[in-house]
């Protein structure tokens, strides 16, 4: 949930970047766009990060985990 405390920052963008916020938000309203953005990057960003990392870990431990299944397996045969 976001925070009813507002903190003022100074930031700096390319003219470009403010060209295009002044097409889709008002003036009075770059704060809240701003807030939304950063937050739908910052998530986004770490689903993606966590995505990598989790598939990345699932080929590093694969042959790991054939061995341990096909240990198991024999178990249950016995």
């Amino acid at each position: 949930m976001p925070s009813t405390t507002r903190q003022r920052i100074n930031i700096s963008l390319p003219a470009s970047t403010v060209q295009l916020l002044d097409h889709v938000a008002p003036k009075r309203d770059r704060s809240r766009l701003i807030d939304h953005a950063v937050r739908f990057f910052v998530e986004t960003k770490g689903r993606s990060q966590l995505k990598k990392m989790l598939r990345a870990g699932a080929f590093e431990r694969a042959e790991r985990d054939r061995t341990l299944a096909a240990e198991w397996f024999r178990l249950g045969d016995a």
